[in-house]
């Protein structure tokens, strides 16, 4: 991908060309838009936003700002990313790991380690960047985050969402956002090691994964790793069949709600490309798994 000018956001006009990029990638329903006086007033209070422009247009962004946690009884700032987005003919360029390295880079001059986010854990390709890529890791499901959501991506399904940790400064992340050492794992390397495909799913007539009706159960005893499949491309999933796209969000919500109150954590991501791609998380128990 030839270079794209990365730079951070400030002007009305700026933001009002990530207005209209929100549009592009979230049609149906203008009250999903966060408008441009929304987006001046948390830039100009702490808040980040950075855009990648190919010469005049504003092919991507990623939003966020300033907020607390408390951990161990004590408040501490962290960053909540907000929102991200690609132009449609700008995605699977990478794009969407250059802008959150250069949100990275930028919390971290701020001081803070910690940013987090949620994201749909259907969506594949936001799993594999998060999770593969960035080094995110999740053990927190939470169940209609939104409520009822209008846009043309989301209608009609439960909001369920991860919400992601990525925390800035660990030797996992730092291994993961160095392409030069990262070897992404196979399939096969989670196998071999001894971890199975806990869910599977079966292949329907018109091409598209089901998940099995009789699931088999949580391990009654922790094991150190699992494998749990997800659709490789849920949005065209969803428009040939809601229906199959409601299953599909029933059926994971039990599975992560379990293992995440069982102390699994989501610790990486795993695509199998193809003529029939698939799409598994890898699920591992405790920390020391990291």
């Amino acid at each position: 991908m030839a270079a794209l000018d990365i730079r951070v956001l400030d002007t009305p006009d700026e933001m009002a060309a990530v207005e209209e990029l929100e549009r592009l990638v979230w049609p149906g329903d203008e009250t999903e838009i966060v408008p441009v006086h929304m987006l001046r007033a948390v830039t100009n209070n702490g808040g980040l936003l950075i855009g990648a422009f190919d010469g005049d247009q504003l092919v991507g962004f990623v939003f966020g700002f300033p907020g607390i946690e408390v951990t161990s009884g004590q408040p501490r700032l962290k960053h909540a990313s907000h929102m991200a987005s690609i132009h449609p003919d700008y995605r699977d360029r990478g794009l969407g790991y250059t802008l959150k390295c250069a949100q990275r880079r930028i919390v971290r001059g701020q001081g803070l380690e910690h940013i987090n986010w949620t994201y749909d854990p259907l969506q594949s390709r936001n799993a594999n960047l998060n999770i593969a890529k960035l080094g995110a890791v999740c053990n927190t499901y939470i169940r209609e985050y939104y409520g009822e959501m209008r846009d043309g991506l989301n209608v009609g399904l439960p909001s369920d969402r991860f919400k992601v940790d990525w925390w800035l400064n660990t030797p996992r992340v730092e291994e993961r956002l160095d392409q030069k050492k990262r070897r992404r794992l196979s399939l096969d390397h989670f196998t071999g090691a001894g971890a199975v495909v806990l869910y599977p799913a079966k292949i329907r007539e018109d091409g598209f994964l089901e998940p099995l009706a009789d699931s088999p159960p949580l391990p009654q005893s922790p094991v150190p790793q699992f494998l749990v499949e997800i659709p490789p491309d849920f949005l065209a999933l969803k428009e040939a069949s809601p229906d199959l796209a409601l299953a599909w969000r029933l059926h994971t919500r039990e599975i992560f709600e379990g293992s995440f109150a069982g102390g699994y954590i989501a610790s990486d991501f795993v695509f199998v490309p193809g003529a029939r791609s698939r799409s598994y998380y890898v699920l591992s128990h405790g920390e020391a798994q990291l």
